[in-house]
């Protein structure tokens, strides 16, 4: 597996573990006004973007320690739209990190605000808001419908090609 590469299809509860951890990084940085958190929370979605969690200790700590010991049965879902909501993730903490650098520490945290709304989103709602970004720019043509072929056909994502019948 190359080194700059995104893992395709993305264990969901993986990617809802990272968005808590997250969460807890930024509610830290806000709360208890630690600005120096926006470097590793930067740090962290620059890995993910470029390698998905090979460089990443959220990541890693999610993929290889959390992930299987949590009870459920694990979901997969297109790695594109995935990688686009890292992406920005790094477009927002950069944001913060570039306004507090220049003395605006609560514009700063206003960003981060918005940032924790959206991976509380994804970790306790399990609804990716950069997916649906991602999924409105493949409508309107922006994102070739070959970024993302998976995304195109849903049905393909189950051996029988329909979903499984919920008992």
């Amino acid at each position: 597996m190359a080194l700059l590469s995104f893992p395709n299809p993305v264990n969901e509860t993986s990617a809802r573990v990272v968005a808590g951890g997250v969460v807890v990084m930024a509610t830290a940085a806000v709360t208890f006004d630690q600005p120096w958190l926006l470097g590793p929370l930067t740090y962290g979605f620059a890995a993910r973007v470029l390698t998905g969690p090979k460089l990443s200790p959220l990541g890693q700590l999610a993929t290889r320690v959390l992930t299987d010991r949590i009870p459920v049965e694990h979901r997969y879902s297109p790695g594109p739209p995935k990688r686009m909501a890292q992406g920005i993730g790094l477009v927002m903490s950069g944001t913060a990190s570039v306004l507090l650098a220049s003395g605006r520490r609560r514009a700063a945290y206003r960003v981060l605000l918005v940032l924790i709304g959206a991976a509380g989103l994804e970790a306790f709602l399990g609804v990716c808001l950069g997916c649906k970004v991602f999924a409105l720019l493949m409508k309107t043509g922006v994102i070739p419908q070959s970024a993302c072929e998976s995304c195109n056909d849903i049905w393909s994502r189950y051996p029988e090609g329909r979903p499984p019948r919920e008992t």
